[in-house]
């Protein structure tokens, strides 16, 4: 359980010590003592199950793990009350769901971005829900992402490494280290800052190049942290924002290096962003669990167009 659930039940009354009522969440507690938690049934919450169709890759009585189309929000909010992921899992797990902090609801331990696709795994126990918070927040799960992006990021580039903040590894990797923070102007934003943010670090090694002189590229993105919009924000600090992000991409691609296909790229009408690997270890069985989505329709369409618009080069 969590320090603020089991706060709020002695708020509740709910915790008793010798047979009175434990009131102080600081109260000391000596060796040998005896305390009792009353938990009452689970209570159902405001959002409604919506008979969703759900892409499950795999489920058990603790955890499930979905594909997540893109355009679906992860949890209901004022501007998307309905439609969320969240309402079709209160629908799917019916009344497998335990109550998480109270209440018979999934457990969102992670998100992506509602044009984000990609998997999420997601607890259907307050024990499930805590032991995969508590592996997020040590960086103990495996993340990797498949994203086209504008340009190549190549370690022979002098001016990337002229930008802050920008470093390579061996193999080539990109590795972008910054703090994010939402945007002075734009709340709906991120933006990297250099101080009183949050620490973010993405890695990323380009997989396909097309295009001549190097347009665009296909790159394998994996998380150190997970902040909002990290990857994203980090591909456009580096000037290699991701095809089709009308928030942080950047720039056009050039018909003269692409053809048509610079076209039908600057058309797509979502990030070309997806959750394609997804590891972790189960909350209750401690058995490694890895897990993999193809490409969506829409990005494996928007490859085939970059690599019959030109031969598509290995990374460098």
């Amino acid at each position: 359980m969590s320090r603020s659930r089991l706060v709020k039940l002695i708020a509740e009354g709910a915790v008793t010590r010798a047979g009175a009522v434990l009131d102080d969440p600081r109260a000391r507690v000596a060796e040998g003592e005896v305390l009792e938690i009353g938990f009452a049934d689970p209570v159902d919450v405001a959002a409604r199950p919506e008979a969703i169709p759900l892409d499950v890759v795999y489920e058990d009585t603790a955890l499930v793990v979905v594909n997540k189309p893109a355009g679906m929000v992860v949890h209901p909010a004022p501007g998307a009350p309905s439609g969320t992921l969240v309402n079709a899992l209160l629908a799917h797990c019916g009344q497998s769901l335990s109550g998480i902090g109270g209440e018979r609801r999934p457990g969102i331990v992670h998100r992506i971005d509602k044009d984000t696709s990609g998997l999420l795994v997601v607890a259907k126990t307050d024990k499930a829900h805590a032991v995969l918070a508590a592996q997020f927040a040590a960086h103990r799960t495996e993340r990797h992402y498949k994203a086209l992006a504008h340009g190549v990021p190549d370690a022979a580039e002098s001016r990337l490494r002229g930008v802050r903040g920008i470093s390579f590894e061996p193999g080539g990797v990109l590795k972008i280290t910054t703090q994010l923070a939402r945007h002075r102007t734009d709340r709906q934003r991120q933006a990297v800052v250099w101080s009183g943010g949050r620490h973010a670090v993405t890695r990323a090694r380009v997989e396909e190049i097309f295009g001549q002189p190097g347009a665009a590229a296909l790159l394998d993105c994996w998380l150190e942290t997970g902040r909002t919009h990290q990857i994203r924000v980090h591909m456009a600090h580096a000037g290699h924002g991701l095809i089709g992000d009308r928030v942080y991409g950047g720039r056009r691609l050039s018909a003269a290096a692409l053809g048509a296909a610079a076209t039908v790229a600057q058309a797509f009408p979502r990030q070309a962003l997806h959750a394609a690997t997804l590891g972790f270890c189960h909350p209750e069985t401690g058995r490694d669990m890895r897990f993999e989505a193809p490409l969506p329709a829409d990005m494996a369409a928007l490859l085939d167009v970059l690599r019959s618009a030109s031969s598509p080069r290995p990374r460098p």
